[in-house]
């Protein structure tokens, strides 16, 4: 409905409206020289452009690649001859029958020698084509660990060695794998190299014809496709012409000099009439959008406000309620016993008036209505002041506060929202401190002239999942506990908005002996000087 009565509401103004007749009558004036580049030309170009890397990288990666990707695969093939070999040699002997109806195919297409040597060192077994003299001759040097000359090992075993050999006989290169099968022969089965670079230098050549004839086909086929492709667009081109005084509501945004952005231009000119309402809905629209989020975000602060108010207020209520029947109905008649009921009350009504005042400096603090006076004060003295008064708090806790920051340190900010974020450092800290029962607030000036206070204090660490939601109202790590010492989760909330209102940073680290808070602030320009008491 607002964006309804906002545009029934809105007008554009006479002065627009001359204004934009003025542009559009000046329009094809400044617009009849047009550079133009042919589309045709640009789309061949890119496509043939993009054929030619993926083949030129292809065949790149081929001659890096391929020839290393064949003698990997080739080990594999051995590794895996090897384990079927030794199955049916386990199961049938060494029948050479059984090993060549079964291995056969294996040996022929992978061009795989084999020799295999009985225990007595005659052989037992071998392939066609091969030197048997010659390889029972290597077998049993490698076995008597006598021939490791020209040899690079690549993978042993308790049963095989994977390795890479240089005949210097043949000066041919061998990939072998030799050892002794589960019956106690031995075997050798050898590869050439040479004739995986053979393989690899045809099929890089095979893939160079390739490419050149795919890049040729592709200007061929490229060169028609574009045509095809860019005469309907000039066809529309030359209607936009014709059409850019008419109302539309297309706007081209791509630009560019060719047959396109010449388009895209003339549809932008038709479309400059309607500029202004469409501006003025988005902005109405951009309004409407803003008032339903604030008015949800209020909602769903005031839903969680309600809800987490009631349950902190339950508790106290309910004992004061308790307590106060109690004392109507004369529960107990002594003295001591009614002092201590309306002490339980009076005790429960101040943690009431507190959390409610902590409340309302929160609420003042993230809704912007508490001024900020940005002031240049001494902080160290500021802190001397406020561990002096949890003095007599940290003796009832046998805790030690300690501070040794002598020499002034000025900062720029609120000093007393300053003095109520170290005030409530030091309270958590002295209701959480534990162990060594030692509480550390330290000044230190930063390289980049910031102020870092921190308030340290022994005991246990924060849980790791809790630590980014202490910094949220009401959140407790240890619901017991704050209980206990009449915590509402409220103080590092207020310090957390304080900072913010400083647009300051602060945080909080764990140590394995206790936990750090820390806030910062914009040093004086003397800070630099200052000596730090350690």
């Amino acid at each position: 409905m607002k964006i309804l009565q906002y545009l029934k509401n809105s007008k554009i103004t006479e002065a627009h409206t001359k204004k934009s007749r003025i542009r559009e009558g000046e329009y094809f004036k400044k617009k009849q020289k047009v550079r133009r580049y042919s589309i045709k030309k640009e789309l061949s170009f890119t496509f043939i452009l993009m054929i030619a890397i993926v083949l030129i990288s292809n065949w790149v990666l081929n001659n890096l690649f391929l020839e290393k990707y064949y003698i990997l695969k080739k080990q594999n093939v051995l590794v895996s001859t090897y384990e079927q070999l030794n199955e049916i040699v386990t199961e049938y002997g060494l029948n050479a029958n059984v090993v060549n109806e079964n291995m056969d195919n294996v040996f022929g297409s992978e061009n795989i020698s084999l020799l295999v040597l009985k225990q007595d060192f005659t052989i037992g077994l071998y392939t066609n084509n091969i030197d048997t003299k010659l390889m029972a001759g290597r077998l049993y040097g490698y076995l008597t660990d006598m021939d490791r000359s020209e040899i690079t090992v690549i993978q042993e075993s308790d049963h095989y060695t994977l390795q890479r050999n240089m005949d210097l006989e043949s000066q041919q290169e061998y990939l072998e794998i030799w050892g002794i099968l589960d019956n106690m022969d031995a075997f050798l089965m050898r590869v050439p190299l040479e004739s995986i670079r053979s393989n690899v230098k045809i099929s890089n050549e095979f893939l160079a014809y390739i490419s050149v004839i795919v890049v040729l086909l592709s200007i061929f086929i490229f060169s028609w496709v574009s045509k095809k492709i860019t005469k309907p667009i000039m066809e529309l081109t030359e209607l936009s012409k014709r059409m850019a005084e008419l109302d539309f509501d297309a706007k081209y945004s791509s630009g560019g000099n060719n047959e396109i952005g010449l388009l895209g231009e003339h549809f932008n000119k038709m479309s400059e009439t309607l500029e202004m309402t469409i501006s003025e809905l988005k902005t109405a629209n951009n309004q409407l959008q803003k008032d339903i989020e604030q008015k949800t975000q209020v909602d769903e602060m005031r839903k969680e406000f309600l809800s987490n108010v009631s349950h902190e207020l339950k508790t106290p209520i309910a004992l004061i309620q308790g307590y106060a029947e109690g004392l109507q109905e004369c529960i107990n008649d002594d003295e001591e016993s009614r002092d201590f009921y309306c002490n339980v009350i009076i005790d429960e009504a101040g943690k009431m008036n507190k959390m409610v005042k902590k409340l309302l400096t929160l609420n003042q603090l993230e809704f912007g209505n508490e001024k900020v006076v940005m002031e240049r004060f001494d902080l160290a003295a500021l802190i001397r002041g406020v561990v002096q008064s949890a003095d007599i708090l940290a003796q009832q806790k046998e805790a030690k506060i300690r501070f040794r920051q002598t020499a002034p340190v000025h900062v720029w900010a609120d000093e007393f929202k300053v003095e109520e974020v170290v005030t409530n450092y030091i309270s958590n800290a002295l209701n959480h401190v534990s162990g060594e029962k030692i509480i550390d607030v330290k000044i230190k000036i930063k390289e980049d002239g910031k102020v870092r206070t921190s308030v340290f204090n022994t005991g246990e660490p924060i849980p790791e999942e809790d630590l980014e939601n202490i910094w949220i109202k009401f959140y407790k790590v240890d619901k017991a506990r704050t209980r206990e010492y009449g915590g509402s989760g409220i103080g590092l909330s207020i310090v957390k908005a304080i900072m913010d209102s400083f647009h300051q940073k602060c945080g909080v680290i764990n140590y394995e002996n206790g936990v750090e808070f820390w806030f910062e602030l914009d040093g004086g320009p003397e800070s630099g000087g200052v000596r730090l008491d350690e």
